[in-house]
Formats: C-alpha cells, structure tokens, sequence
C-alpha cells in the first residue's frame, strides 16, 4: 500500500480521546508514517472535520487539532486534493447512480470521485457504506 484516504472519522478518531477506536487509529497513524504511506484527503472532508473539531474538543484542543492537519498539509505529510468543478459534477453523476443509498453524503460521493479517479483503494474511515458502492474500496483500521 502506497496510498491511503482518510475520511472525517479517521481524523477525528485520531485527535478525540473519547472516540473509542482513538488508540488503534494513533498506532495506525504511526505504522503508515514510518512505512512512508501517501495520505490523501479532499478540502470537503477538512470543512467537515474542522467543524467536528469544534463541536467536540474544546476550542484549545480544536485549533491545536486544526494545525496539525494544516502542517501536515505543508510539509506534504497530507495531500489536499480540491473538489474541483469537474469533480463536483461528477459527484452529482455518482450520487445519481447511487440512489437506492441514500445515507451516503455529498462529501463521500466527493471522496470516492477522488479516491477513484486517483487509483487509491484503502481509506481510513467507519462508514461501511464505501465498501458497498463497488469501487474495491478497503477500510484501514
């Protein structure tokens, strides 16, 4: 494995010590670090992220939270990708197709346009719903 996406959960998971799978998400995090795995995230799942930042984590550790993503983002630790417009009518396609799931949210059907179009098949999130859209897609725990 040379990719990996990380969805909202997966942050969260790793910044909220009462997230129960806070522990195994940290040693995750550090094993892909030392094997130099690739980590890939879209500007949709920040937005969702920081907001769960600050509606769970005091603000201190919230902003704390923030800029450990956004260095990580700058010493190319984390790879941003854009929602693009090209990517966004895309999504819209998927979410036409995946109609008989409704639970699936904007912001995944924008990941998986991501993760698909960039080959990545393993992501670091608690939704199994990316197992069921039939992309391959593999969770990371």
């Amino acid at each position: 494995m040379n990719k990996l996406f990380i969805d909202t959960w997966g942050f969260l998971c790793l910044r909220d010590k009462k997230e129960k799978n806070h522990k195994k998400i940290n040693k995750t995090f550090d094993d892909l670090l030392k094997q130099n795995v690739r980590m890939f995230t879209t500007d949709y799942v920040l937005d969702e992220t920081f907001t769960l930042f600050y509606r769970r984590l005091d603000s201190d550790n919230a902003l704390k939270a923030v800029n450990v993503l956004l260095k990580l983002n700058e010493s190319n630790g984390l790879v941003v990708e854009r929602i693009s417009p090209r990517r966004f009518e895309d999504t819209i396609e998927l979410r036409k197709k995946l109609l008989d799931k409704p639970d699936i949210s904007f912001t995944d059907l924008t990941s998986m346009i991501v993760m698909k179009e960039l080959g990545i098949k393993n992501i670091i999130t608690g939704d199994a719903h990316f197992q069921h859209v039939g992309f391959d897609f593999q969770l990371m725990l």
